[in-house]
Order: structure tokens, then C-alpha cells, then sequence
């Protein structure tokens, strides 16, 4: 499997149609060993097939860094273009999938190599591709806990935790991150609310009821030894805590709204991973 999901790989191919032209995208197919399978009838359409040539086929091609899959080497053209694509809408939609990949796009200032006595001292900006996280650490893969909660969702039919999931996820590639928070937000709320329901809570409608529900139930679904909840409010409580990050009032000066987005989006993917899964163990299979 490739390590770029579908809309990063789109993403890239716009990038990349956005400053060569079809004769540049051309000779890329051919060092590529995929001449002609591109469609030479609009940019749109070539970035369809070569998009979809990537993300479906198991392709690898030589570059500059060496024998790599087709998708990567999508990846590493279109961020060479960074520095002229910050403000178009496929650049966005880029690092928003990159992020959702696990990787980031970090710039840095490199002294500029001239043969040239008067150009030395100069400076230009690098961007790299960087991994946000460990790539051998267990349970950081966001698209396969994303796929995962998709399943958990639809298995116990909480449509309407799915469907803030979808919007957030939506919101995200679009950069609109304050949309994306928000709907995070109802995810984590959503959830927990239907496994409260799922496991037997018939009082009011208010959503820290329905926590206190599942922290008191016997056997409990949060535990206190994991410090997931507590009957004493005064104690630390993750639980109640994420809740409360996730509704801080305003933004905060030095913050990045870009970063925050993308903090939130991950940790919901795991909590909500980590409790799903917890329900469907205990539901069990004749549940089915």
C-alpha cells in the first residue's frame, strides 16, 4: 500500500500540472515508464489518469533519491513547488493530506552553493518532507485508525458519530479548520453518548450524564485506575479533559490553527479507536 492516501497523491498531481506544462508532464510519464497512458486532452484529465495510475498500480520508478513507488515521487516534485503554490487551493488540500499521512512540509534556509565570488553568502529555502511521528510505533497510522472507526461506526450503526467523522475529515482537506474542530468535537461527544445508550443509560439527554454513566456502570466502560473518568470531578479525568480541549474559546496568540487542526484530528482518531474498539469487544460477536 502506498504511504499517501488518494487525496494526497490528487493533490500532488494538481500541484505538479499547476506549474509544467503538458510537455514537461510528458517526459516525466516517459522516465516514469508510463508514456501514453495519460490523456492528452486537458491538464484535468491527465492528473485524473496519472493520479489514478499511482494510487492503484504498484509502480515503481527511479528518481533522484533512488528506486521509489510512483506516488512518492508525486509527492517529492510537488514539494519542490512549494514556495510558489502557498496560496492555491491543491497546495492546501496537499499538506492537508500529508498531515493525515503522518508527514509535514518543513521549509529551512540553506546557504546557496555559486561558483560565483559575488553570489556566495546567499540564501535559499529547502522543503523537505518530514514524518510527523515514528513510523514503526504501533497505532499511529491515522488512515488505517480513520478506516477503522469507519467500520466500528457502521458496525453498530451510530450514523450520526459517522457522520461527523465524515465532515471533519472533509473539513480538513479542505483547510477549514475550525469547521474540522467542530465536528471533532460532536464526534468525541456522539460516541460516547450512542455507547451509553447501547449499553443501557435512559436519563436525560445531557452529554456528562451519560459519561458519569459509563465511569459508574458495573463492570465500567471508562476506568478510573486509566484515569478516564472519576466520580470526584477534582480528579484528573482524560475523558473530560480532551472534552474540555476541544472547546477552548478563541485563538491563542504564537499558535498555529494549522497545528492545533491537525492535533485534534489525531487524537480523536485514537481515543475514538481505542474506545470503539473497547464497545465492540464488550458487545461481543452475538451482537451481530
Amino acid at each position: 500500500m502506498s504511504e499517501f492516501n488518494r487525496m494526497t497523491v490528487v493533490a500532488a498531481a494538481e500541484v505538479i500540472s499547476s506549474f509544467l506544462s503538458h510537455s514537461d508532464m510528458k517526459v516525466l510519464e516517459v522516465q516514469w515508464g508510463i508514456a501514453g497512458r495519460c490523456s492528452d486532452s486537458s491538464k484535468s484529465a491527465r492528473v485524473a489518469d496519472l493520479a489514478r495510475i499511482a494510487c492503484e498500480e504498484e509502480i515503481e520508478v527511479l528518481t533522484e533519491g533512488g528506486q521509489v513507488h510512483l506516488s512518492r515521487a508525486l509527492v517529492e516534485i510537488a514539494i519542490a513547488a512549494g514556495e510558489y503554490q502557498q496560496l492555491s487551493a491543491a497546495w492546501r488540500k496537499f499538506v492537508a493530506g500529508l498531515r493525515f499521512d503522518g508527514f509535514e512540509v518543513r521549509s529551512t534556509q540553506v546557504d546557496a552553493e555559486s561558483d560565483e565570488y559575488w553570489q556566495s553568502g546567499r540564501n535559499e529555502t529547502a522543503v523537505e518532507l518530514v514524518r510527523m511521528l515514528p513510523s514503526d510505533a504501533p497505532g499511529l497510522d491515522f488512515r488505517e485508525a480513520e478506516s477503522e472507526v469507519t467500520l466500528l461506526l457502521d458496525r453498530h450503526g451510530f450514523t450520526v458519530a459517522k457522520g461527523h467523522l465524515q465532515q471533519a475529515v472533509s473539513a480538513f482537506s479542505r483547510g477549514e479548520w475550525s469547521s474540522a474542530n467542530g465536528e471533532l468535537r460532536n464526534l468525541h461527544e456522539s460516541y460516547l453518548n450512542e455507547i451509553a445508550t447501547s449499553l443501557g443509560y435512559t436519563g436525560s439527554a445531557d452529554g456528562k450524564a451519560r459519561r458519569d454513566y459509563l465511569g459508574s456502570l458495573q463492570p465500567p466502560f471508562l476506568l478510573a485506575d486509566y484515569n478516564e473518568w472519576n466520580s470526584n470531578n477534582q480528579k484528573p479525568q482524560y475523558v473530560q479533559g480532551l472534552m474540555s480541549r476541544m472547546h477552548p474559546h478563541g485563538g491563542h496568540p504564537g499558535l498555529s490553527e494549522e497545528e492545533d487542526a491537525t492535533f485534534r484530528l489525531q487524537i480523536s482518531l485514537v481515543t475514538a479507536r481505542l474506545f470503539l474498539r473497547r464497545f465492540d469487544q464488550r458487545i461481543g460477536p452475538s451482537h451481530e
